[in-house]
């Protein structure tokens, strides 16, 4: 048993013993999908093989398996579907008999994983996911999920949850059982997937796009079925249903009838059992709104907004909690109030009780945040004269630095900020000048700072703070936000270039005097990403090149803005040393989602003309680490080993720019129609 401190008590999986009783919506009697699979194996060894690799095939099950089901009944499904992997197994005859007459330990854990693919793959594509809510093993009133991992496991989680299922199990073959790709395919062909080539050639790209770390991701605690955190259901509404089954059950008895009633499971997403009328009412009564313990925070293991306790003076002020959570309901049309969606975020009416982060008077305005663990609400009322207005905003799986601050009041190029409780200290930050000291930042007692001025300049008006965690929380750093439209700020990390030692996939906090000297030259771009929903912004620079006729280094930039819904926006520039930046042009149509600059995009290549300070005229390309020579054809032809290359050109006009990677793969430039991934690393967009 692993004890990790997650909201409830941590339970080992591993060690049940399964059943092998199977139940007939689920799997299908034979064999592994085919008849191209290894031969049936007897039940009392296919048993034994089961439970000594029962963590092993729990993975495999649930890695395949899709997001929509919901944290709680993915578990539950992966472990019904291993447990019920034994029903194909041949019957035991009693009597002494040779081990081997079973086939070898190899033979049978290959049976059952064939098994376990096959029926995975058949939940997956079920389009009603309660269709397949396992019927054992059950758990009432409880949520299961795993814990939470690092984000990493985060990031990869989301790039599966893109793919098809079948790439989900052929990733996992490869990488979580590490086959080669013969045996895989000959597995994902006998589990009857229609194009196992298509499906590998898939999951290679991913994994070659994620890297070494693959294999270490996937064994971490997001991927781990067995050890799971566990924490109670609606205790109102399973009340409620408790006593509307006693009820049915007296009118059962009364009409002499027969009712059966089967409590289904809690998922993730709110039950609707009751009708969108009740959930509405329970999410508008200010006694239903969820308020986290005062010290939570810092005895947990889920460090983000979840954990924030509520705050203000005015936290049992009902009146104007009833009239925030109103305006949240109704809308523009009933309630009087302005709703604003930040960048596209739904307006929507929360389907449960949110919880209750801030209530009290800022700045000449009541004001209350609101958060359902997907969007955050600021509703602000003016003590006098304009109206209220209520702004959401996307902000979902926060964490230590994404969750550490809210934006509770915004005024003449000010921005006030409601820190978390994990953070210790704050600075106010210019970026623009990094040799300037941070200015310490007055925090009042309910975690509120003082106004926070953004620097005057021609580049606009972004506020910046620097933030410590609490060494309560064993995460005792510092990182900066930035405020860029919203109720929550962005996070500024950089990526150091090559020659530094650090890995290209690795965004390091920004308040290191290389950081902040980075981001001196990149300030003046942040004004551009306002009210854009944007949850972090990192800055690359992925190569270094020596301009021409002596013209001193140059860096080659890529800065990566990601929103909160998944979505990003990449621009790259080359800076000279003169302090200018010439940006390269980008792809058009502009994507609307790109890995470009990511872990899972690190191969980056661009090119764009300089002119020297003689007049001369250069055409220069650079790229990241890993590429061994460039190419450039059309308006000018020149070849060049290693990730640099600088041509003396008489005109200009538009090029192919490609690079090569160690594995021979060509990586296209950035701004040309493949520049939104290498052959080899990026896959299909």
């Amino acid at each position: 048993m692993r004890h990790d401190r997650f909201h409830g008590t941590a339970i080992s999986l591993d060690r049940a013993r399964p059943r092998p009783r199977s139940h007939p919506r689920l799997l299908r009697r034979g064999g592994i999908g085919g008849g191209d699979g290894p031969a049936r194996p007897r039940r009392d060894d296919a048993e034994a093989v089961l439970v000594e690799h029962y963590p092993r095939l729990l993975r495999l099950a649930h890695l395949v398996l899709p997001p929509r089901l919901g944290r709680h009944n993915r578990v539950l499904l992966a472990h019904a579907l291993v447990q019920n992997s034994l029903a194909g197994a041949r019957r035991s005859r009693p009597g002494p008999r040779v081990p081997a007459q079973g086939g070898s330990s190899n033979q049978v854990l290959e049976w059952l994983q064939g098994r376990v693919v096959s029926a995975a793959l058949r939940a997956a594509t079920r389009t009603r996911p309660f269709s397949v809510r396992p019927l054992l093993p059950a758990v009432l009133g409880l949520r299961l999920f795993p814990g939470a991992g690092g984000a990493g496991e985060a990031a990869l989680d989301r790039a599966l949850g893109g793919v098809s299922p079948e790439v989900r199990a052929a990733f996992a073959l490869l990488v979580l059982e590490e086959r080669d790709t013969g045996s895989a395919a000959r597995l994902l062909a006998a589990a009857r997937v229609r194009e196992p080539a298509e499906a590998l050639k898939e999951a290679e790209r991913l994994r070659d796009a994620v890297g070494r770390d693959a294999e270490s991701l996937l064994q971490g605690a997001q991927f781990d079925p067995c050890t799971v955190q566990t924490r109670p259901t609606d205790l109102l509404r399973r009340r409620q249903r408790t006593r509307l089954a006693a009820l049915a059950a007296v009118l059962a008895v009364t009409a002499s009838g027969v009712l059966v009633l089967r409590a289904a499971p809690a998922t993730d997403a709110p039950n609707l059992a009751q009708g969108p009328a009740a959930v509405s009412t329970r999410a508008t009564d200010p006694q239903q709104l969820v308020r986290a313990p005062a010290q939570r925070w810092a005895d947990t293991a889920r460090v983000d907004l979840t954990m924030w306790p509520a705050r203000g003076t005015r936290t049992d002020d009902t009146n104007l909690l009833a009239r925030a959570l109103g305006a949240w309901s109704t809308g523009d049309d009933r309630s009087g109030t302005r709703v604003i969606g930040v960048a596209g975020t739904p307006t929507d009416p929360p389907v449960a009780p949110p919880r209750l982060l801030y209530a009290g008077t800022v700045d000449g305005s009541a004001v209350v945040l609101l958060y359902d663990e997907q969007r955050v609400a600021r509703y602000a009322e003016p003590l006098v004269g304009a109206p209220a207005v209520l702004e959401l905003a996307r902000a979902d799986d926060t964490d230590v630095t994404t969750g550490a601050a809210l934006v509770v009041s915004r005024a003449a190029g000010t921005a006030r900020f409601l820190l978390a409780p994990w953070i210790d200290q704050g600075s106010v930050r210019d970026l623009r000048r990094p040799d300037l000291p941070a200015r310490p930042l007055t925090v009042s007692a309910d975690g509120a700072t003082i106004s926070v001025p953004a620097v005057p300049g021609d580049c606009g008006r972004v506020p910046v703070v620097e933030l410590r965690s609490s060494a309560r929380i064993v995460e005792d750093h510092a990182f900066l936000l930035a405020d860029l439209g919203g109720p929550a700020p962005a996070h500024l990390t950089w990526t150091p270039g090559p020659g530094t030692g650090a890995p290209a996939r690795q965004p390091r906090e920004a308040t290191s005097p290389a950081g902040l000297d980075a981001w001196a030259r990149s300030a003046c771009t942040l004004p551009a990403l306002r009210d854009s929903g944007v949850r972090a912004v990192n800055r690359w620079e992925f190569a270094r090149q020596s301009l021409p006729e002596r013209g001193g280094p140059a860096d080659w930039t890529c800065l990566r803005a990601e929103s909160w819904e998944g979505s990003a926006r990449v621009t790259v520039a080359l800076e000279v040393r003169s302090g200018d930046a010439l940006p390269v042009r980008g792809p058009r149509p502009e994507p609307v989602d790109t890995a470009a600059c990511s872990r899972f995009g690190q191969h980056m290549l661009a090119g764009t003309y300089w002119t020297a300070p003689s007049g001369a005229r250069y055409y220069l390309a650079a790229g990241s680490r890993h590429l061994s020579a460039l190419t450039v054809r059309g308006a000018v032809s020149a070849t060049a080993r290693g990730p640099a290359l600088a041509v003396r050109v008489e005109g200009d006009g538009p090029v192919q720019l490609t690079g090569t990677l160690p594995d021979s793969a060509r990586h296209h430039g950035w701004g040309e129609q493949a520049d939104t991934g290498s052959e080899a690393a990026q896959g299909r967009r």
